[in-house]
């Protein structure tokens, strides 16, 4: 969020927290993005609060939370003393989540990421809900890239590059016919905790239909190896789709992610040497 959106989204933040009981003393900001995130003391919550817009995306994660949390999958939990709803509080949507206080180090190794995201893989089999495809996620990053409004500044090389990219690779991974579950829809490393519990997953609001190789391809490329059943030329090809989206994201003009000028940069750089290792 801009620095002049946050202390009005902190505030909501507060205010929700407060009305449900909740002693809210302090805030600090943890995360910022197009939402923050923010540790409310010493009731020790996690308040996410999001431009009132992305109501509909807010709801859909409290719903998948709550489906997760009955399947006993490795995902970060809705605040346990207050009811699981979105609550609107000046125009913004704030949900609350348990504080997991941090280990000693945010390290995963490989083979416990991996069996952290097989088993949220496992409990996402059990809940049937209707979500996007990640084609659908896909097709966004095409309109970013292929509108010249919404990316001003992305030169026109580099537009054709990720236009030509996200389209062939979205027809090849199709055309594949693998198995379609729900899925995380970006489970990197900036979204799973290391806690005294083990690895929790956040950011539940991305959940999409499609092979798991497509959320594999977010994760570090040591944890694959201890995945069980990979498909190593799908996920191959699933790495450089998810290098493309990314990069597109970052060239919105709307785009709040931090550093959001070096990880535009970045993001080609790293698609293009991805594109010369596959030939």
């Amino acid at each position: 969020m801009e620095p002049s959106e946050v202390r009005r989204a902190v505030d909501a933040g507060v205010a929700a927290a407060s009305a449900l009981g909740l002693q809210v003393d302090d805030a600090a900001v943890v995360h910022n993005s197009n939402r923050i995130v923010v540790r409310l003391i010493p009731c020790d919550v996690l308040a996410r609060v999001a431009p009132q817009a992305l109501f509909s995306g807010a709801r859909f994660e409290v719903e998948v939370a709550v489906r997760l949390a009955e399947t006993n999958s490795p995902v970060a939990e809705l605040e346990s003393r207050v009811e699981p709803h979105v609550h609107v509080r000046d125009a913004f949507a704030v949900t609350l989540w348990t504080y997991y206080e941090p280990v000693a180090t945010s390290d995963i190794a490989p083979p416990d990421y991996a069996h952290a995201l097989t088993r949220l893989h496992a409990g996402l089999r059990e809940i049937h809900l209707e979500a996007p495809h990640f084609t659908d996620r896909v097709a966004d990053a095409q309109r970013v890239a292929a509108d010249r409004e919404q990316s001003p500044e992305l030169p026109e090389p580099d537009r054709e590059l990720l236009s030509n990219t996200l389209s062939r690779l979205r027809a090849a991974i199709s055309a594949r016919g693998s198995g379609d579950q729900l899925l995380h829809g970006e489970p990197h490393p900036g979204n799973l905790l290391n806690t005294r519990r083990g690895p929790l997953f956040v950011d539940l609001e991305t959940c999409c239909l499609g092979p798991v190789e497509f959320d594999i391809a977010h994760a570090p490329e040591e944890v694959a190896e201890h995945y069980p059943g990979a498909d190593r030329e799908l996920l191959a090809l699933c790495r450089i789709l998810m290098r493309a989206m990314v990069t597109a994201w970052r060239w919105d003009r709307e785009d709040q992610f931090p550093n959001g000028l070096h990880w535009r940069i970045e993001g080609l750089n790293q698609l293009r040497a991805a594109l010369d290792a596959d030939g």
